[in-house]
C-alpha cells in the first residue's frame, strides 16, 4: 500500500495530479485556509462551476462531497468535500470526517481518475485535532484502496513539516517497511 499513499509537504495548487481535494465550506464559494488558496489558484472558472453547483443542489452539507472543473490548476478537476467543526468529539465528527474522504474518493473512482492529492481536512479553522484528523484521513484511505482499484495514487499534501511527519509516521505504522 505504501507504494499507493504518499506524502508530501507544500502546496497542493501546484501538484500534477487528476484531482485535488478542497477543504471546502458549505457555500462552495471559497473562503480562507486551502479553500481560498485553491479558489485564488484557480482562477474565475472554479467559482463559476462551484456557484452552479450550488445552485443545482444547495450548499454542501458536512461528509459530502461535489467535484467541478479545475480551472486554471493542473489538475483535471477538484472535488469540494467540507469536513466537521471540531466540536469536542462528540458530534458525530470522526464519522463526517471519515465519510468527506470516503465520498471524495468514491468521486475519484466513479470519475475513472488514477490519483488525487488531500489537504488535512478541517484540521485549519475547523479546530479538528490534528492527530485525531490524521489518523481517521490514513485509516480511511487505506481502507478504501484495499478494496478498489482508482485512485492508484493518493497525496496527503501537507502544509507544514510537522503535518507531513504526522502522516509519515502513521503510514509507516500502518505499512511497515
Amino acid at each position: 500500500m505504501q507504494n499507493r499513499i504518499h506524502i508530501q509537504e507544500g502546496d497542493i495548487t501546484a501538484m500534477e495530479v487528476d484531482v485535488i481535494v478542497n477543504a471546502a465550506n458549505p457555500s462552495l464559494l471559497g473562503g480562507g485556509g486551502v479553500d481560498g488558496a485553491i479558489h485564488r489558484a484557480a482562477g474565475p472558472a472554479l467559482l463559476a462551476a462551484c456557484k452552479v453547483v450550488r445552485q443545482q443542489q444547495g450548499e454542501c452539507a458536512p461528509g459530502h462531497a461535489v467535484i467541478t472543473e479545475a480551472g486554471q490548476l493542473r489538475a483535471k478537476a477538484v472535488i469540494h468535500t467540507v469536513g466537521p467543526i471540531w466540536r469536542g468529539g462528540s458530534d458525530n465528527e470522526a464519522q463526517l470526517l471519515g465519510d468527506a474522504y470516503r465520498n471524495s474518493l468514491q468521486l475519484v473512482s466513479a470519475n475513472g481518475y488514477r490519483s488525487v492529492a488531500f489537504p488535512a481536512i478541517s484540521t485549519g479553522i475547523y479546530g479538528y485535532p490534528k492527530a485525531a484528523a490524521a489518523q481517521i484521513a490514513m485509516d480511511t484511505v487505506s481502507d478504501y484502496l484495499t478494496r478498489h482499484p482508482l485512485p492508484e495514487q493518493v497525496y496527503f499534501v501537507c502544509y507544514d513539516e510537522e503535518n507531513a511527519r504526522l502522516y509519515q509516521r502513521l503510514l509507516t505504522q500502518r505499512f511497515p517497511v
